[in-house]
């Protein structure tokens, strides 16, 4: 894989002394959609996802209330400890979670976590940077995510300058 030859290889036994980030965030706008959005559903879920594959020492970054284009203060002090070597893994309901702006998005999965020797998982994506060969569509998974979320183009996404997209975009 791309990674592995750059000689970056997330396992397990690699993250040992480095803790396992969940990652949860609920926009206002995600809150009308019930329950199964919900930060307590993200948690239970991805520490189940966890503890089932043995994933060590488990802590909660939860970002409640802040919008897929506006990276919350949890996500950064996430950032924060990746690069500060805390981090072994990092696990989210699916990448929408991470936010919706896919450019930054993408550069926290393909750059950031690799340098860091960051795993990422997005379990409902089936997203595992451990097999990097199934993960060639990612990219697209967050930008199709963000479409059918919103039902329109984000006036967010660069190519969207002098554009008016609105929901029939």
């Amino acid at each position: 894989s791309w990674l592995s030859e750059r000689g970056i290889v997330m396992n397990n036994r690699q993250s040992q002394g480095k803790s396992t980030a969940i990652y949860c965030r609920l926009s206002r706008d995600d809150d009308l959609a019930g329950d199964s959005n919900s930060i307590i559903h993200q948690k239970d879920m991805l520490t189940r996802y966890a503890r089932e594959r043995n994933f060590p020492n488990v802590s909660v970054y939860s970002d409640d209330g802040w919008s897929g284009t506006n990276f919350g203060v949890q996500l950064e002090s996430l950032i924060a400890d990746i690069e500060a070597g805390k981090v072994g893994i990092v696990l989210v309901k699916d990448l929408s979670r991470v936010g919706r702006d896919y450019l930054r998005v993408g550069f926290y999965t393909e750059v950031t976590f690799p340098q860091n020797g960051v795993r990422f998982i997005a379990v409902n994506n089936g997203v595992d940077s451990a097999n990097q060969s199934e993960n060639d569509f990612a990219p697209f998974l967050n930008i199709m995510k963000n479409i059918s979320h919103s039902g329109k183009v984000s006036n967010d996404f660069p190519f969207s300058d002098g554009f008016d997209c609105i929901n029939r975009c």
